[in-house]
């Protein structure tokens, strides 16, 4: 529980005064954070993952495309060549055997409209001067081809020179644009491995970035998600402990956790009003126990006053003032312990927050061994206390100890009806605890009835003797001071009941180690 400064034990705060203002300060904390949630910062990433994902196949859709266009454009200039290397085929054949020249022209031709058709592509990888100077060189190939045919066919004794010169020039014509046409398949060669080459490199390089992609969307999501998980499960373990204290804000954003923290939040501060109204419930049954005890104990001072009231009043003249005195001095006497047993009960009884201070068990058995006092008298049962000297001081609530002890006496005592002796014993363990058995010899508690005993609304007594609050609320109540409480019984021999309460050096480090 959050230790918190002592307020005005005579108060009776109203729910709303009983909130916790550590609380408030919590949720006001959480408000003023800007939202982030996990589920943009999830979506975020995946668009991200998207976008380097649609990245990639955008590359890739432009790469085939390109790759397609280079070999398209690969098939042409190779049927371009085809042509060419057919034309010379036929020329040597009209040089060697004077035949097949017009069909040399017609391959001329026909590689002329290749190169016109792919304009556009040879410019882009051979330049446009380069480009220029082939369609030249061709049309001087062709022009060359004609002026052959027509000295071929038309005779006369010049002949022979004018073919010897054609002749030499369209060697070096043909030499010349069948080169280029294989400069320029292998210049496209050489980019279509550059680009094989670079698309494995981008390959490589787009998997590393998935990995490291991948790396920061799992540690993202162990940030978001798993590492506030588990301290939600920490949270859990505290709150299960009986730590109350509220859940602060850990991150400079909020998301789903944060709401998540403020609805836990405002679950505990409804538990603990919860619970303090079931301790009140549990207190209003106890003293519904006490009520002849009390009525005895306010009856007896009452009967004395009466009696020493009248006899004042009827034999005043008689009596010396010392007597008159003496007289007096027994009332306020009784009035004295009249308003001690009314305070004691308005004490146990009052609405308070749960402070914890550093508090005696010794004084709270004391104390609450007078509260039942009567109860025993009236019972016949003797009270037997043993608590060791020196018991070291506790770090707890002394209105809700009390009553954890009230339920535990009050018990015992209804377990002996033909009365019998309640034993307290308190020690110091030697694992820092401190161990108060309350012990009776009554009817006992059936073995099958031990594990359902701190449940709440269990009651073995009879209807209308028990209300079933009592032991449920002394476990919580324990829970609450980090400590525990045990049962051993038989029938028909008894019933102890231990309580262990960790002393105050060990629970001021235990608290610490907590926060």
């Amino acid at each position: 529980m959050v230790e918190e400064s002592a307020t005005n034990s005579n108060a009776d705060p109203s729910p709303d005064s009983r909130a916790s203002d550590p609380t408030k300060r919590t949720l006001r904390a959480f408000l003023e954070r800007p939202t982030v949630s996990i589920r943009s910062r999830i979506a975020a990433a995946f668009l991200l993952m998207f976008a380097l994902l649609s990245g990639v196949t955008l590359a890739a859709v432009l790469f085939i495309s390109q790759s397609d266009a280079k070999l398209q454009f690969l098939q042409n200039i190779g049927n371009y060549a085809a042509q060419l290397q057919q034309a010379r085929r036929f020329e040597k054949d009209f040089f060697l055997y004077g035949t097949n020249l017009p069909d040399a022209l017609e391959n001329i031709h026909m590689a002329r409209d290749h190169l016109h058709r792919n304009a556009e592509a040879v410019e882009s990888v051979v330049g446009k001067s380069t480009y220029l100077d082939m369609k030249e060189s061709l049309a001087e190939y062709e022009s060359l081809l004609e002026r052959l045919l027509q000295t071929s066919a038309g005779g006369g004794s010049g002949q022979s020179a004018d073919q010897r010169e054609i002749e030499i020039l369209l060697r070096r014509h043909g030499a010349k644009i069948l080169a280029d046409a294989q400069q320029m398949i292998d210049q496209e060669r050489m980019n279509v491995h550059s680009m094989l080459r670079t698309s494995m490199l981008a390959a490589i390089g787009f998997l590393i970035l998935m990995l490291f992609v991948m790396a920061y969307i799992a540690s993202f999501l162990i940030r978001s998600v798993l590492q506030p998980l588990g301290r939600f499960v920490q949270y859990a373990a505290r709150i299960g402990g009986g730590d109350y204290s509220p859940i602060l804000p850990t991150r400079k954003y909020r998301d789903e956790f944060s709401n998540l923290a403020i609805a836990i939040n405002q679950m505990l501060s409804d538990l603990v009003l919860r619970q303090q109204e079931l301790t009140q419930s549990g207190k209003m049954a106890a003293v519904g126990t006490l009520t002849s005890g009390i009525a005895h104990e306010l009856n007896n001072p009452l009967n004395n006053i009466g009696i020493t009231t009248e006899a004042l009043i009827d034999g005043y003249a008689e009596y010396s003032d010392e007597q008159r005195l003496r007289m007096l001095d027994q009332i306020y006497t009784q009035v004295e312990r009249a308003s001690g047993t009314v305070r004691n009960l308005l004490d146990f009884t009052r609405k308070e927050q749960s402070v914890f201070t550093t508090v005696s068990i010794t004084e709270i058995i004391q104390s609450t061994a007078r509260l039942v006092g009567n109860e025993l008298k009236l019972a016949g049962i003797e009270l037997s206390l043993d608590l060791e000297e020196g018991l070291p001081e506790i770090r707890g609530n002394p209105r809700n100890l009390q009553q954890v002890f009230l339920n535990l006496f009050l018990n015992a005592i209804q377990a002996m009806p033909e009365g019998g002796t309640l034993g307290v014993r308190a020690r110091t363990g030697e694992d820092g605890f401190l161990r108060v058995d309350v012990s009776d010899d009554g009817s006992g508690i059936p073995a099958d009835q031990l594990d359902k005993i701190f449940e709440p609304f269990f009651t073995t007594k009879d209807p209308g003797r028990g209300t079933g609050l009592g032991l449920s609320v002394a476990y919580a109540t324990i829970e609450a001071h980090h400590g525990r409480i045990t049962v051993e019984s038989k029938v028909g021999e008894g019933t102890t009941f231990s309580v262990f309460l960790r002393s105050n050096a060990d629970g001021s480090k235990q608290a610490m180690r907590g926060r």
